[in-house]
């Protein structure tokens, strides 16, 4: 899938969504997230609160993008440059794999600003959803599913499971690995389902990666394989990347 480059106007765009998202994690930095307000970011940007609402919902989400900074584009694009003989459930690993464990020049110091206050955290792990829309068009076009209803259950399970993935890694210091309500644990997020209780990366107080995230992204993604599989065209589709194995006679 080729996709044409942008014009002027689209790359207007993306230079104002560039320099809101360096204004508040500047902002963020210096003054701290809760002192810094939407129409400090615009005018640090150079541009009007209203501008300013047309790129971001909110502080915390122009804060974070400034460390995801259209992550979930290029983990679509990653799985479009990838050889149409590629297994698409591993093109979509290594993409994401990818994306998520580099950092960027400067990213970690930012990361760590973002995953060490709640509000931010917060909307990092909200973040993931944003991988399924540009995902479920090149699922779509790998698949040859011109309805979308496949691609899409799959690109949401992928950004489901990168955050199940992204919870896991996030997790309160002091918490044990199969602590109960902790990812690992397979239990509720804390006790009585509480969002904020301890278990989970939403509460207050100190969080720490936890392990290794590429590990953990593979984890998190490996039951996803199966179903992609199922959804691979057969040989001799214009769009198969791979045969899949025919099923075994049963014998009475």
């Amino acid at each position: 899938m080729t996709t044409p480059p942008p014009g002027l106007r689209e790359r207007k765009k993306q230079a104002t969504r560039e320099a809101l998202r360096a204004a508040a994690l500047r902002l963020a930095m210096e003054h701290g997230p809760d002192r810094v307000r939407v129409e400090d970011i615009a005018e640090a940007a150079g541009v009007s609160p209203r501008t300013y609402n047309n790129y971001f919902a909110s502080r915390e989400q122009a804060i974070v993008s400034a460390v995801t900074a259209d992550r979930e584009a290029r983990i679509a694009a990653a799985v479009a440059a990838r050889p149409a003989g590629v297994r698409l459930a591993d093109a979509v690993t290594e993409a994401v794999v990818e994306q998520y464990t580099d950092a960027g020049e400067g990213g970690h110091e930012a990361l760590l600003f973002i995953t060490t206050r709640p509000a931010l955290r917060h909307a990092f792990l909200d973040s993931t959803a944003g991988i399924e829309p540009p995902l479920t068009a090149v699922i779509a076009e790998r698949l040859g599913d011109t309805g979308g209803h496949t691609a899409r259950v799959l690109a949401a399970s992928v950004a489901a499971a990168v955050r199940i993935a992204l919870e896991g890694w996030l997790r309160p210091a002091g918490e044990d690995a199969g602590a109960v309500g902790s990812p690992d644990a397979g239990g509720s997020p804390g006790p009585g389902g509480n969002p904020d209780a301890v278990g989970s990366p939403d509460a207050g107080g100190l969080v720490v990666p936890v392990g290794s995230l590429s590990d953990r992204l593979r984890a998190a993604l490996a039951p996803l394989a199966p179903a992609f599989d199922a959804a691979a065209p057969v040989t001799g589709s214009p769009h198969v990347q791979t045969s899949r194995p025919s099923a075994t006679p049963q014998t009475g």
